[in-house]
């Protein structure tokens, strides 16, 4: 039995610059991206992988877009430690489609500086006006060299036929692979709450916070009990991410719950809060918290 069309497509576009993989959840983007940095790394390439799924990652925690650099075979294995993180704020991408698009682009403007080829993995939502408003946005931002549409069907081809038609975007379409089977909401959910887990490892550390360190700014009249729970991201001098933490009141005090607090110069607020026990996440509008509308 020869090559399978997979492994033929991704000797090819280990030869480009920037790749964009699109394709709905769990039709084996992750694989393919692999598959894709494993070939650049044979030709002495150094790669970057560029994980814009943000409810669903790979690499670094829930809520971020994670970067990671990747020079060596078994380096595949360690996708999970971002080298890089853009702090999104959410998991859901149809409500921060700005913040995810600005993340993504953000990232994929820093892998470029360093790597010989960029590869771009995306969300699963793939259809209606956010599927194509997020695709559309980041084609335009990011300029990949090629895009990989994976799909069961014809699900993507609204996508694919906007994408040729506003960018003449070079769009390679392959069929899911038989062996990828998709998980169950519960799964997902599962592997996300492992992922928080994982980011709010011990030790932890609580810090008292100002108003005044907060993005957007708090407003002086908010009640700091609205904040309890609130995830945030932890960012250094240079305004990059560190990681994440959760607010906490205590007696009127406001705290940073965090493993990354060293270097913390400002908090950026997100769209969820998280129990600190279970991990489980749900959103909140920030609008209702922060003027209680």
């Amino acid at each position: 039995m020869g090559p399978s069309p997979h492994e033929d497509a991704a000797r090819e576009i280990a030869q480009v610059e920037t790749v964009m993989l699109i394709g709905a959840i769990d039709t084996g983007k992750t694989t393919m991206a692999r598959r894709i940095m494993r070939e650049a790394i044979k030709l002495g390439k150094e790669v970057s992988y560029v994980d814009a799924d943000i409810g669903n990652t790979t690499c670094g925690p829930p809520s971020c877009a994670g970067l990671r650099f990747v020079r060596e075979l078994d380096e595949l294995e360690t996708l999970a430690m971002a080298d890089g993180l853009h702090f999104v704020g959410g998991i859901s991408p149809d409500r921060l489609v700005l913040q995810q698009v600005i993340g993504t682009a953000a990232l994929v403007e820093r892998a470029r500086q360093r790597a010989d080829l960029v590869v771009i993995d995306t969300t699963g939502i793939v259809s209606g006006v956010v599927g194509e408003s997020l695709k559309y946005h980041k084609m335009e931002l990011c300029r990949p060299d090629r895009v990989v549409a994976l799909q069961r069907g014809a699900e993507l081809e609204p996508v694919v036929g906007m994408l040729r038609r506003f960018f003449g975007a070079d769009v390679m379409s392959l069929p899911v692979e038989p062996d990828v089977f998709p998980s169950s909401p519960d799964e997902r959910a599962a592997r996300r709450t492992a992922r928080f887990r994982d980011a709010f490892s011990s030790p932890l550390d609580r810090w008292r916070v100002k108003p005044t360190v907060f993005a957007p700014t708090l407003p002086s009249a908010l009640d700091p009990t609205r904040l309890d729970g609130l995830l945030v991201g932890v960012h250094d001098e240079s305004g990059l991410c560190q990681g994440l933490g959760y607010l906490e009141v205590d007696d009127g005090t406001l705290r940073v719950v965090t493993n990354r607090g060293e270097g913390m110069q400002g908090l950026r607020l997100g769209s969820l809060r998280i129990e600190p026990t279970s991990f489980a996440t749900r959103p909140v509008n920030l609008r209702e918290v922060m003027f209680g509308l």
